[in-house]
Protein backbone atom coordinates (compact mmCIF):
# COMPACT_ATOMS: atom_id res chain seq x y z
CA UNK A 1 0.00 0.00 0.00
CA UNK A 2 2.99 2.09 0.67
CA UNK A 3 3.34 2.80 -3.02
CA UNK A 4 0.60 4.39 -3.25
CA UNK A 5 -0.48 7.88 -2.67
CA UNK A 6 -3.48 10.02 -1.88
CA UNK A 7 -4.70 13.65 -3.15
CA UNK A 8 -5.94 16.58 -0.65
CA UNK A 9 -6.97 19.65 -0.51
CA UNK A 10 -4.58 21.97 2.17
CA UNK A 11 -7.07 24.23 4.08
CA UNK A 12 -4.86 26.18 6.15
CA UNK A 13 -2.19 26.79 9.37
CA UNK A 14 -2.98 26.17 12.86
CA UNK A 15 -0.84 24.65 16.05
CA UNK A 16 -0.27 21.45 17.75
CA UNK A 17 0.53 22.29 21.46
CA UNK A 18 1.98 19.37 23.50
CA UNK A 19 1.54 19.07 27.51
CA UNK A 20 5.52 19.99 27.58
CA UNK A 21 4.45 23.26 26.68
CA UNK A 22 5.97 22.90 23.29
CA UNK A 23 3.50 24.64 20.17
CA UNK A 24 4.43 23.08 16.72
CA UNK A 25 2.58 24.80 13.41
CA UNK A 26 0.69 22.07 11.31
CA UNK A 27 -0.71 22.44 8.23
CA UNK A 28 -3.99 20.44 8.01
CA UNK A 29 -5.28 18.94 4.86
CA UNK A 30 -8.39 17.08 3.88
CA UNK A 31 -7.80 14.32 2.26
CA UNK A 32 -9.80 12.42 -0.42
CA UNK A 33 -10.84 8.82 -0.66
CA UNK A 34 -8.98 6.86 -2.92
CA UNK A 35 -10.79 4.49 -5.27
CA UNK A 36 -9.38 1.66 -7.72
CA UNK A 37 -10.88 2.24 -11.20
CA UNK A 38 -8.24 0.02 -13.21
CA UNK A 39 -5.74 -2.53 -12.13
CA UNK A 40 -3.05 -2.67 -14.89
CA UNK A 41 -1.21 -6.47 -15.57
CA UNK A 42 2.32 -6.80 -16.29
CA UNK A 43 1.39 -9.07 -19.45
CA UNK A 44 -0.85 -6.75 -21.13
CA UNK A 45 1.26 -3.65 -20.59
CA UNK A 46 4.87 -4.46 -19.76
CA UNK A 47 4.63 -3.23 -15.80
CA UNK A 48 2.60 -3.42 -12.56
CA UNK A 49 0.04 -0.59 -11.96
CA UNK A 50 -3.08 0.59 -10.52
CA UNK A 51 -5.20 3.42 -11.76
CA UNK A 52 -6.52 5.58 -8.33
CA UNK A 53 -9.33 7.84 -8.72
CA UNK A 54 -9.54 11.13 -6.63
CA UNK A 55 -12.40 13.83 -6.18
CA UNK A 56 -15.90 13.80 -7.65
CA UNK A 57 -17.20 16.07 -10.81
CA UNK A 58 -20.27 16.53 -12.84
CA UNK A 59 -21.10 14.46 -15.27
CA UNK A 60 -21.74 17.44 -17.86
CA UNK A 61 -17.85 18.30 -17.51
CA UNK A 62 -16.64 15.06 -18.95
CA UNK A 63 -15.84 13.78 -22.47
CA UNK A 64 -17.96 11.12 -24.28
CA UNK A 65 -14.74 9.06 -23.99
CA UNK A 66 -14.81 9.67 -20.08
CA UNK A 67 -18.20 9.10 -19.71
CA UNK A 68 -17.97 5.47 -21.43
CA UNK A 69 -14.84 4.56 -19.70
CA UNK A 70 -16.16 4.96 -16.06
CA UNK A 71 -19.37 3.02 -17.15
CA UNK A 72 -17.53 0.60 -18.20
CA UNK A 73 -15.74 0.16 -14.92
CA UNK A 74 -19.48 0.75 -13.45
CA UNK A 75 -17.92 3.57 -11.23
CA UNK A 76 -18.97 7.15 -10.39
CA UNK A 77 -17.21 9.40 -12.46
CA UNK A 78 -14.08 10.67 -10.62
CA UNK A 79 -11.78 14.45 -11.38
CA UNK A 80 -8.03 13.26 -11.08
CA UNK A 81 -6.56 9.70 -12.75
CA UNK A 82 -3.43 8.78 -11.49
CA UNK A 83 -1.48 5.59 -11.54
CA UNK A 84 1.28 4.75 -9.75
CA UNK A 85 3.47 1.27 -9.59
CA UNK A 86 2.73 -1.18 -7.73
CA UNK A 87 5.31 -4.70 -7.05
CA UNK A 88 2.12 -6.73 -6.50
CA UNK A 89 -1.30 -5.84 -7.64
CA UNK A 90 -2.56 -8.65 -5.66
CA UNK A 91 -3.90 -5.98 -2.96
CA UNK A 92 -5.81 -3.97 -4.79
CA UNK A 93 -9.13 -4.65 -6.60
CA UNK A 94 -11.51 -3.04 -8.88
CA UNK A 95 -13.88 -0.92 -6.90
CA UNK A 96 -11.94 -0.81 -3.27
CA UNK A 97 -11.58 2.30 -1.60
CA UNK A 98 -9.04 3.78 1.12
CA UNK A 99 -8.29 7.03 3.17
CA UNK A 100 -5.86 8.37 5.26
CA UNK A 101 -5.70 4.83 6.66
CA UNK A 102 -2.48 3.97 4.85
CA UNK A 103 -0.84 6.35 6.75
CA UNK A 104 -1.29 4.42 10.09
CA UNK A 105 1.77 3.33 10.45
CA UNK A 106 3.82 5.80 8.65
CA UNK A 107 5.94 8.47 10.61
CA UNK A 108 7.20 10.74 7.11
CA UNK A 109 5.48 11.78 3.91
CA UNK A 110 6.65 13.27 0.68
CA UNK A 111 4.00 16.06 -0.46
CA UNK A 112 3.80 17.58 -3.92
CA UNK A 113 2.00 20.81 -4.85
CA UNK A 114 1.92 24.70 -6.49
CA UNK A 115 3.55 26.75 -5.18
CA UNK A 116 1.15 30.46 -4.90
CA UNK A 117 1.72 31.98 -8.22
CA UNK A 118 3.35 35.74 -7.95
CA UNK A 119 2.76 37.02 -11.83
CA UNK A 120 4.86 39.13 -13.03
CA UNK A 121 8.24 39.54 -11.15
CA UNK A 122 11.18 41.50 -11.38
CA UNK A 123 14.58 40.31 -11.07
CA UNK A 124 14.96 41.30 -7.80
CA UNK A 125 12.03 39.95 -6.38
CA UNK A 126 12.19 36.82 -8.28
CA UNK A 127 16.51 36.11 -8.47
CA UNK A 128 17.07 38.29 -5.31
CA UNK A 129 19.44 40.52 -7.26
CA UNK A 130 20.94 43.24 -5.42
CA UNK A 131 19.74 45.97 -7.75
CA UNK A 132 21.40 49.15 -9.39
CA UNK A 133 22.32 52.32 -6.87
CA UNK A 134 20.18 54.23 -5.16
CA UNK A 135 22.34 57.69 -6.08
CA UNK A 136 25.11 58.66 -8.01
CA UNK A 137 23.71 58.92 -11.87
CA UNK A 138 21.41 55.92 -11.57
CA UNK A 139 18.31 56.90 -13.79
CA UNK A 140 14.73 55.95 -13.12
CA UNK A 141 16.52 52.33 -13.35
CA UNK A 142 17.15 51.51 -9.62
CA UNK A 143 15.18 47.73 -9.17
CA UNK A 144 16.49 46.93 -12.99
CA UNK A 145 18.70 43.45 -13.28
CA UNK A 146 21.57 45.34 -15.16
CA UNK A 147 22.56 44.28 -18.25
CA UNK A 148 21.44 41.43 -20.17
CA UNK A 149 24.33 40.14 -22.63
CA UNK A 150 27.48 41.29 -24.19
CA UNK A 151 28.54 42.94 -27.70
CA UNK A 152 28.57 41.90 -31.05
CA UNK A 153 29.60 38.72 -29.71
CA UNK A 154 28.14 36.37 -28.88
CA UNK A 155 25.29 39.01 -30.11
CA UNK A 156 22.44 37.34 -27.97
CA UNK A 157 20.92 36.70 -25.01
CA UNK A 158 21.64 33.15 -23.16
CA UNK A 159 18.94 30.59 -22.46
CA UNK A 160 18.49 30.61 -18.71
CA UNK A 161 19.42 34.45 -18.63
CA UNK A 162 18.39 35.50 -15.23
CA UNK A 163 15.25 37.93 -15.77
CA UNK A 164 11.74 39.49 -14.82
CA UNK A 165 9.40 37.06 -15.54
CA UNK A 166 6.65 34.48 -14.53
CA UNK A 167 7.59 33.47 -10.42
CA UNK A 168 5.40 31.02 -8.35
CA UNK A 169 2.58 28.61 -9.63
CA UNK A 170 5.18 25.41 -9.96
CA UNK A 171 5.24 21.91 -8.47
CA UNK A 172 7.48 21.33 -5.69
CA UNK A 173 8.17 18.75 -3.74
CA UNK A 174 8.93 18.76 0.02
CA UNK A 175 10.78 15.58 1.67
CA UNK A 176 10.59 13.70 5.03
CA UNK A 177 7.19 15.53 6.66
CA UNK A 178 6.51 14.64 9.64
CA UNK A 179 2.89 13.52 10.47
CA UNK A 180 2.01 15.38 13.93
CA UNK A 181 -1.65 13.35 13.79
CA UNK A 182 -3.86 12.32 11.87
CA UNK A 183 -8.13 12.74 12.38
CA UNK A 184 -9.89 9.08 10.37
CA UNK A 185 -13.12 10.75 11.29
CA UNK A 186 -13.11 13.49 9.59
CA UNK A 187 -10.20 13.01 7.18
CA UNK A 188 -7.88 15.60 8.06
CA UNK A 189 -3.98 15.04 8.01
CA UNK A 190 -1.84 17.33 10.02
CA UNK A 191 1.53 17.55 9.17
CA UNK A 192 4.38 19.27 10.83
CA UNK A 193 5.27 22.86 9.61
CA UNK A 194 4.22 24.88 6.03
CA UNK A 195 3.41 22.84 2.76
CA UNK A 196 3.67 24.98 -0.48
CA UNK A 197 0.78 26.12 -2.04
CA UNK A 198 -2.59 29.00 -1.18
CA UNK A 199 -5.52 27.91 0.47
CA UNK A 200 -8.15 25.10 -1.60
CA UNK A 201 -4.19 23.71 -3.19
CA UNK A 202 -4.44 20.24 -4.51
CA UNK A 203 -1.48 18.40 -2.93
CA UNK A 204 -0.54 14.71 -3.09
CA UNK A 205 0.91 12.93 -0.31
CA UNK A 206 3.05 9.72 -0.24
CA UNK A 207 5.26 7.74 2.19
CA UNK A 208 8.73 9.31 2.60
CA UNK A 209 11.07 8.13 -0.29
CA UNK A 210 13.75 8.14 2.13
CA UNK A 211 14.76 6.12 4.76
CA UNK A 212 14.67 8.58 7.78
CA UNK A 213 16.09 7.50 11.34
CA UNK A 214 15.69 11.07 13.04
CA UNK A 215 12.80 11.06 16.03
CA UNK A 216 9.41 12.80 15.55
CA UNK A 217 8.42 15.20 18.36
CA UNK A 218 6.44 12.30 20.51
CA UNK A 219 9.77 9.95 20.50
CA UNK A 220 11.80 12.76 21.64
CA UNK A 221 9.19 13.94 24.56
CA UNK A 222 8.63 10.49 25.40
CA UNK A 223 12.61 10.47 25.72
CA UNK A 224 12.65 13.52 27.84
CA UNK A 225 9.84 12.51 30.13
CA UNK A 226 12.13 9.04 30.77
CA UNK A 227 15.02 10.97 31.04
CA UNK A 228 13.71 13.09 33.78
CA UNK A 229 12.26 10.23 35.89
CA UNK A 230 15.43 8.39 36.13
CA UNK A 231 17.84 10.67 38.64
CA UNK A 232 14.64 10.45 41.07
CA UNK A 233 15.57 6.72 41.54
CA UNK A 234 19.01 7.12 41.61
CA UNK A 235 18.55 9.20 44.91
CA UNK A 236 16.16 6.72 46.56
Amino acid sequence: MNDIALIGKKIGMTREFYKTGQLIPVTVLKMEKARVIHVIDKDKRGYQAVQLGFGKIKNSKLTKAMKGYFAKKNTEAKKTLKEFRVENIDNFKEGNEFGIEIFKDIKFVDTRSKTIGKGFAGAMKRHNFGGLRATHGVSISHRSHGSTGQRQDPGKVFKGKKMAGHMGDKLRTMQNIEIIKADLENELLYLKGSIPGSKNTEVMVKKSVKNINKLTIKEKIKIAEEAKKTPEKKKK
